[in-house]
């Protein structure tokens, strides 16, 4: 079985992945985790990524980990998971919110990113998952405020990917939270309708962190996904 590499979203580190990581090692899986906090390009990030993994390997990214996977795609096409993410360049509104985000980390407020976002990332029964907080403002602690905002100014500045998707000629899955306000499952679907071979895999009872929120759900459709 292929080598897999990760790639978590914003703000996230391997813990995001950490119920699939230990599920899959114990089934021989070797598992990588990119490091996205670095580079302030989407490409930069990419070419990191592409120096620091295997010859060969599967890869999934969820929300900004998706971009990811995308640029990566054009470069090195193997086996590809999109989790709650989108082919579409940011909208107006969008880049206006990041750059209050950015802001706030900027002036020293770093500390009100995270409760502006929770709300966003995960389902709307689990809002008041104070364990899920805790862990989503941990991994935020971990990333820091100058890689969150060389994050979003990556994210900003990324291209529209749906033109290159019918190339993506690899077996691709696509998941998504059916709960996920960020990157809602239409958002998947026109992937699904764009990529070739691609097939869609909604989880129930999921927002935009079902890795975590579903973990053993999630867990089933990577085994499966790898083994194909």
């Amino acid at each position: 079985m292929d080598p897999l590499v990760l790639v978590p979203g914003l703000l996230c580190t391997e813990a995001l992945f950490a119920p699939q990581i230990g599920a899959l090692a114990g089934d021989g899986v070797k598992v990588q985790v990119a490091d996205h906090r670095q580079d302030e390009t989407i490409a930069a990030i990419a070419t990191r990524l592409l120096g620091e993994a295997p010859p060969r390997f599967a890869l999934a990214g969820l929300s900004m980990g998706g971009y990811i996977a995308m640029e990566v795609m054009r470069r090195a096409p193997e086996r590809l998971m999109l989790l709650d993410t989108s082919a579409r360049p940011d909208t107006e509104q969008q880049t206006e919110n990041r750059g209050r985000l950015i802001a706030l980390a900027e002036s020293g407020k770093f500390d009100q990113v995270t409760p502006s976002l929770f709300p966003l990332f995960v389902h709307e029964d689990r809002q008041e998952d104070a364990a899920l907080r805790a862990l989503v403002g941990q991994m935020a602690i971990a990333t820091g405020p100058q890689a969150f905002v060389r994050q979003q100014r990556a994210i900003i500045a990324r291209p529209d990917a749906r033109p290159f998707l019918g190339a993506i000629a690899c077996p691709t899955t696509i998941v998504v939270g059916d709960g996920d306000r960020l990157t809602p499952p239409e958002l998947a679907r026109e992937m699904q309708e764009l990529i070739p071979r691609a097939k869609l895999e909604p989880v129930a009872g999921a927002g935009h962190l079902p890795t975590l929120e579903a973990p053993d759900a999630v867990t089933g459709l990577m085994r499966t996904w790898l083994a194909a």
